[in-house]
C-alpha cells in the first residue's frame, strides 16, 4: 500500500483515515478496541478524533472517543503504529481558538489519550474572533514543546485557509499542513470549487469527512423506511432524491463489476482524486471495517471514475 505525505511534513499515512467519532457512541469500548486492532492489522495507520466526540449524546461531556483510544493505546502498546489526529475548538467547555484555550485543551486531550504527543492537531472550526496569528502562535508553542507535530484546519472556507497560510508565511509561524473538508460523491461542489484550488496551490493535504455521506453511499438507505430508528437517519434524508439514487445506481454497477460493496467503491473514488490524501470513514464492527479497508486495495480505472463523476455531476 502506497503511503501519502501530510503536506510538506515527514508524516506518511495510508490512504484511509478511521473516523473515531463512533468510539463511545455507536461502538462500545470493547468493540472499539477490536476495530482499532483490525484497522492496524490491515496496514492502516491514520486515526482521527476530537475532544468534542461525543458530547452530542445525552449524558456525555465530550472526550469519550479520546478516552477509549487512550485506553487502547495503553492496553495494546500500539501508539507507535498510529498517526493520531485530534481537534480543538468545538467542545462547549473548550470553545474557540484563543491561545489560552488551545493550551488548556491540548493538555486535556493528551491526558485522555494517554500519550505525550499528538501527530496532527486540527482547528475544528474557524474562530473569526481570535486573530490568526494568536492561534498559530499557540500552535507554535505546542510544536516547540513536542506536544504536537503538525497542524490542520477543519471547516475553513477557502478564503480563510488562504489567509491563514499567508499569515503563517509572513509571521514565520507554523502553517496548516492538512485540510479536513466535507467531501463525497454527493457533496462535491463546495470542495471542488472553493477549497481544492487552495489545497493544490499550497500543497496542503486533504482528509475528507462524511466521505460516505453519513452512510448513504453504503447503499443501506434507499427509502425513508430505511432511516427509521437509525442514529444517522435524519442526516441522510436530504440525499434521497433523483440525483442521490442515480449515484447509488452507479455505485451498485461498479460494485458488481468488482465483487465488492458500494461503500468500497465510494471511498475508492475519493482516493483516486489527486488532491485527496485520504478519506475519513467509520465502522461500528470489524465486518464493516473490511469494506473500508478494501477501498485502499481497489484501483478504479479512468473510465469507472468518469462514470461516477457523470452520475454525481453537480453542474447544471
Amino acid at each position: 500500500m502506497q503511503t501519502r505525505s501530510i503536506g510538506t511534513s515527514d508524516l506518511e499515512v495510508a490512504p484511509l483515515v478511521f473516523g473515531g467519532n463512533v468510539f463511545g457512541w455507536t461502538a462500545d469500548e470493547r468493540t472499539s478496541f477490536s476495530i482499532l486492532d483490525a484497522f492496524v492489522d490491515h496496514g492502516l495507520n491514520f486515526i482521527d478524533t476530537a475532544d468534542v466526540y461525543s458530547a452530542w449524546v445525552e449524558g456525555h461531556q465530550g472526550g469519550e472517543s479520546e478516552t477509549i483510544i487512550g485506553k487502547w493505546f495503553k492496553e495494546s502498546g500500539k501508539r507507535h503504529k498510529v498517526v493520531l489526529a485530534t481537534k480543538v475548538g468545538m467542545l462547549g467547555t473548550r470553545a474557540g481558538l484563543s491561545a489560552a484555550n488551545i493550551a488548556a485543551a491540548v493538555d486535556d486531550s493528551l491526558r485522555r489519550l494517554k500519550t505525550d504527543y499528538i501527530d496532527v492537531y486540527f482547528s475544528h472550526l474557524d474562530d473569526d474572533k481570535t486573530p490568526l496569528d494568536e492561534t498559530l502562535g499557540a500552535y507554535q508553542k505546542l510544536i516547540q514543546a513536542g506536544k504536537v507535530r503538525v497542524i490542520g484546519a477543519s471547516n475553513y472556507t477557502g478564503a480563510r485557509l488562504e489567509e491563514a497560510l499567508k499569515v503563517a508565511k509572513e509571521s514565520s509561524l507554523p502553517a496548516y499542513q492538512i485540510l479536513q473538508p466535507e467531501y463525497n460523491l454527493y457533496d462535491r461542489e463546495g470542495y471542488e470549487t472553493e477549497l481544492e484550488p487552495v489545497a493544490e496551490a499550497h500543497k496542503v493535504a486533504v482528509a475528507t469527512y462524511f466521505s460516505l455521506a453519513s452512510g448513504f453511499l453504503s447503499g443501506k438507505y434507499r427509502s425513508k423506511e430505511d432511516m427509521q430508528g437509525k442514529a444517522r437517519g435524519s442526516r441522510v434524508e436530504k440525499y434521497l432524491n433523483e440525483r442521490g439514487l442515480k449515484i447509488l445506481d452507479a455505485l451498485d454497477e461498479a460494485a458488481k463489476r468488482h465483487d465488492t460493496t458500494p461503500a468500497t467503491i465510494a471511498l475508492a473514488w475519493i482516493i483516486a482524486r489527486p488532491s485527496v490524501t485520504a478519506p475519513i470513514a467509520s465502522a461500528t464492527s470489524v465486518q464493516q471495517l473490511e469494506s473500508l479497508a478494501a477501498a485502499t486495495r481497489l484501483e478504479l480505472d479512468p473510465e469507472e471514475v468518469a462514470e461516477l463523476d457523470e452520475a454525481s455531476a453537480w453542474q447544471k
